[in-house]
């Protein structure tokens, strides 16, 4: 493919999707990373597309929300192994609320596999996924259908989660950076989940590297409202994702980071300063007997569910 033909393709993606990785515009195009973003830069320096932490968006600054359908094939490695870390959080017989998003999805899969597990959500897809799960309850918000994302909104939502209290709320968002937190391009589902927070004892979000510095329209989660984020490697070239990870630590955000394969697996966080609650950076490893919240990568994702099941508890009993 020429490079004529090679931009046109993605300058079509960007325009139909809103916003895509430098990891998905190379498969589509069939070509490295690296040439992809020297056609992104070309793209820019036009006018065409403003490029992202990782990617490349609609030129304008904040970026506008894409459809389900373009979420649901965007990162799809990178949301697999966050959920499946995400998972590992939580425990026999909790209740949590789960938001909307296609990341919130996968990990509903995987909370099937939970006894005794109770799950409050606005999200058609994550009831969905866990309709047939033996031991589980599924509790659904009132409120009006928001068809892009198959989500419950509005007024009847947010009052149906009025006086409920869970251990824990795991959201997802369009863009997450530490100035604002996480973020999102709908007024409505902003609301909901701000509903959601305010249920839950702690928020966990999770985010692929390629929302990590994109900022939307709406806040939905102040920095200093998120316990933890999950989320994965940054590839060792995305300086930009890798410093706004160094800032969201530095604010007291514990940081949980799965592998997703392809294109992934640096030292994603610059390591010349320390991030506050001593959270350890992409790159770095401690012994079992280090003070402080653990990182955990993807070996830890990949190790059967009994062993991480008793290193998760062993997290948190640090």
């Amino acid at each position: 493919m020429f490079a004529a033909e090679r931009r046109q393709l993605i300058l079509e993606m960007v325009r139909a999707n809103g916003a895509v990785s430098l990891r998905e515009l190379a498969r589509v195009v069939q070509t490295s990373e690296v040439t992809v973003r020297r056609d992104v830069r070309a793209l820019e320096a036009e006018g065409l597309l403003d490029r992202r932490h990782g990617g490349a968006v609609l030129p304008g600054g904040l970026t506008r929300e894409s459809g389900f359908p373009q979420k649901s094939l965007s990162a799809t490695a990178e949301k697999t192994a966050i959920a499946d870390l995400a998972a590992g959080l939580v425990e026999e017989g909790e209740a949590v609320v789960v938001g909307a998003g296609t990341t919130t999805q996968e990990l509903a899969r995987r909370l099937a596999r939970v006894p005794g597990l109770t799950v409050v959500t606005n999200s058609l897809l994550v009831a969905q996924a866990l309709a047939h799960a033996n031991r589980v309850e599924v509790v659904m918000t009132g409120g009006t259908l928001r068809g892009s994302n198959y989500a419950l909104v509005g007024s009847g939502a947010e009052q149906s989660l009025q006086g409920l209290r869970v251990s824990r709320a795991f959201l997802s968002g369009s863009g997450l950076t530490a100035e604002r937190g996480l973020s999102t391009s709908n007024m409505l589902s902003a609301s909901v989940d701000r509903a959601l927070v305010q249920a839950a004892a702690e928020v966990v979000v999770l985010a692929d590297h390629t929302k990590l510095g994109t900022d939307t329209m709406f806040q939905t989660v102040p920095t200093d409202v998120i316990t933890r984020l999950v989320t994965d490697e940054p590839p060792t070239h995305d300086d930009r994702a890798a410093t706004e990870l160094q800032a969201l630590a530095d604010q007291g955000v514990q940081i949980v980071v799965a592998g997703a394969g392809a294109g992934s697996g640096g030292d994603g966080v610059p390591t010349g300063r320390q991030p506050r609650r001593d959270v350890p950076l992409p790159g770095q490893r401690r012994t079992r007997g280090g003070p402080g919240p653990q990182l955990r990568s993807a070996a830890l994702a990949a190790e059967p569910p009994g062993e991480r099941a008793a290193r998760v508890a062993d997290l948190r009993r640090r």
